[in-house]
């Protein structure tokens, strides 16, 4: 099963949207890791600004606004072992 890496910070009105929108999508196909990156030395830099951004795998799916779309290709192609991407459609 599938866990996608949701990087937000408490308090973000965004974030609490999309981990919403992104709960109904996977519910029984894949868990949700919420990460603050407040917490952790070092994410508050990365990510900045740019939150909520949804990883799986370490590669990104979403940054600002959940893209039902990817997700759900994602989870299409995890159950298989494969991991493709938008842009990777020939699995190269």
């Amino acid at each position: 099963m599938p866990t996608f890496r949701v990087f937000s910070r408490r308090g973000c009105h965004l974030c609490e949207l999309l981990l919403d929108e992104l709960s109904l999508i996977v519910r029984g196909r894949g868990t949700i890791e919420v990460i603050d990156i407040d917490l952790i030395p070092g994410l508050c830099e990365k990510y900045g600004t740019r939150i909520p951004v949804v990883e799986l795998a370490d590669r990104m799916l979403c940054e600002h606004r959940l893209d039902p779309g990817v997700i759900e290709d994602a989870l299409r192609d995890e159950p298989q072992g494969q991991r493709r991407w938008l842009g990777d459609r020939d699995g190269g």
